[in-house]
């Protein structure tokens, strides 16, 4: 019994611990699609809320499929955590390109 309530209590203590281990573009939620709104969107493989976007992935043009849920992905200054379906990667892209919400 005591064995039993010790690893219950392992479990609920590591839960919190492995959520905030996990990067905040990777969000359980799966994205509503969408699609690129602007001419072009750089795509940037994460946020630092110190000095904003890092590390340029590509730049994506107008009607490419993306993916991005209000409400549920998280948005910092107005870069949106978004899902590229081009090759199935997350990153961040301004949220005024994002658009067309269930349009494919």
């Amino acid at each position: 019994m005591r064995r039993r309530r010790t690893l219950l209590a392992a479990c609920v203590l590591s839960a919190p611990i492995a959520t905030a281990l996990l990067p905040a573009a990777e969000a359980a939620v799966p994205p509503e699609h969408a699609v690129v709104v602007c001419q072009s969107a750089s795509f940037y493989a994460n946020y630092d809320s110190a000095s904003g976007p890092v590390g340029l992935k590509r730049v994506l043009g107008y009607g490419d499929k993306i993916g991005h849920t209000p409400g549920s992905h998280p948005v910092y200054n107005g870069w949106a955590a978004s899902f590229d379906y081009g090759p199935n990667d997350w990153g961040y892209l301004r949220i005024e390109c994002i658009g067309g919400y269930d349009s494919w």
